[in-house]
């Protein structure tokens, strides 16, 4: 009884497959937003302003980080969770790809979501005439807060495993 509950458990990472492939789903409607904020950045820069075109570039940025993120999430989950991911020989590979712990991808996303959070902090500051105080004062905290998070996981991270590391 044990040995099939056992098997059953073990089996049943496969249950994240399906979610890993619904991100690759997220990364094609961020493509379309992608081209999308690009079209539209082509098509209207004769009449943009220099810090309007800044603003469309740093949404595209933000745009490719979290692009980025899907992918070292989906890539990096799927291993860790689910199955090695089999390349044929000579077959083109990510450097960091089966190097990845869930310890540090969990470092890596929350870098990934405070440099997001720092585009869109500094999109704010690109429109600091237009956005109140109070609304500019809460951007800042909660980016205060994805940064201490991070720092705090990054901390933790090497007081746990720091011993794992050195050998």
């Amino acid at each position: 009884m044990e040995r099939l509950i056992e098997k059953t458990l073990f089996a049943s990472r496969w249950l994240l497959a399906p979610i890993f492939l619904g991100l690759s789903l997220a990364l094609i409607a961020l493509i379309i937003k992608f081209f999308e904020e690009l079209f539209h950045t082509l098509t209207t820069i004769l009449s943009l302003s220099e810090a309007e075109l800044i603003l469309h570039i740093l949404s595209m940025i933000d745009m490719a980080l979290v692009g980025s993120l899907i992918v070292m999430v989906m890539f990096s989950s799927y291993e860790n969770f689910v199955s090695k991911i089999d390349l044929e020989e000579g077959a083109e590979k990510l450097d960091w790809l089966g190097k990845l712990d869930s310890g540090s991808l969990k470092l890596k996303v929350a870098a990934s979501i405070v440099a997001i959070s720092s585009i869109h902090l500094l999109q704010k500051f690109m429109e600091v005439q237009t956005i109140p105080d109070n609304k500019l004062m809460w951007y800042v905290i909660i980016h205060m807060t994805f940064v201490i998070s991070a720092l705090m996981l990054a901390f933790l991270d090497k007081i746990a495993f720091a011993e794992h590391r050195e050998h």
